[in-house]
């Protein structure tokens, strides 16, 4: 069942004010993506910045996960939204059976209005391998949702024993996922502090990583 997460938000706050300046806008649809995360480094913010961007331009947010983001985290992402626009963000509890949960998703992205992005926040277990019945329930959710909503999985990276990787972390079930309809993105701090780079692709993204979320 999904439940409307409220907080307090500045509601008379329509545009972006100007502590908001060089914030990253992520300006996407119809993506499947799956984010791994080094880590505790804002993958669940992340989520949560691209969900106030795409509800800021007047989509609707649909968010699954096993433990809902902190609420004072959840607070400061939301700031610059106002009560009546926060509404457009829908949360519900991954757990139980997972098929029936992507069933959920299906039938509520195809019967509330204006969905434009779906988030599966730590969507499977923080290692080993994913299982490949997880991954076809992702691929039926990607299949059976309107072409023009984004799908994001966040899960926590691995780091490749075989040392033939140079990158920090490496997507788990990478060639599956692809397979499956998905890019693969990652997200990574290259030194202690609040940077970050977001990978998509063969694109390198350098972030700061702030109160209110990602800035360039």
């Amino acid at each position: 069942m999904f439940l409307n997460i409220t907080t307090r938000v500045n509601i008379n706050d329509k545009l972006l004010p100007p502590r908001y300046m060089g914030r990253v806008l992520f300006d996407v649809g119809g993506e499947n993506i799956h984010l791994a995360v080094e880590g505790s480094i804002g993958g669940t913010t992340l989520g949560l910045h691209m969900a106030t961007d795409v509800i800021q331009r007047g989509g609707r947010v649909l968010w699954a996960s096993p433990f809902m983001p902190d609420n004072i985290r959840f607070g400061q992402l939301f700031s610059h939204i106002s009560l009546a626009h926060s509404s457009r963000y829908h949360a519900m509890n991954l757990v139980g059976d997972f098929d029936q949960a992507m069933d959920i998703l299906i039938n509520t992205s195809n019967s509330l209005p204006s969905v434009e992005l779906v988030v599966l926040d730590d969507w499977c277990e923080s290692s080993g391998k994913i299982p490949s019945d997880k991954i076809a329930a992702v691929k039926r959710l990607a299949e059976n949702i309107d072409d023009r909503i984004c799908l994001l999985l966040t899960s926590k990276g691995s780091v490749d024993a075989s040392g033939n990787s140079n990158d920090a972390i490496v997507a788990r079930g990478a060639e599956s996922m692809r397979k499956a309809g998905f890019e693969i993105w990652r997200l990574e701090r290259p030194k202690d502090g609040p940077f970050r780079t977001l990978v998509r692709s063969d694109e390198k993204m350098d972030l700061k990583l702030e109160e209110n979320g990602f800035f360039d």
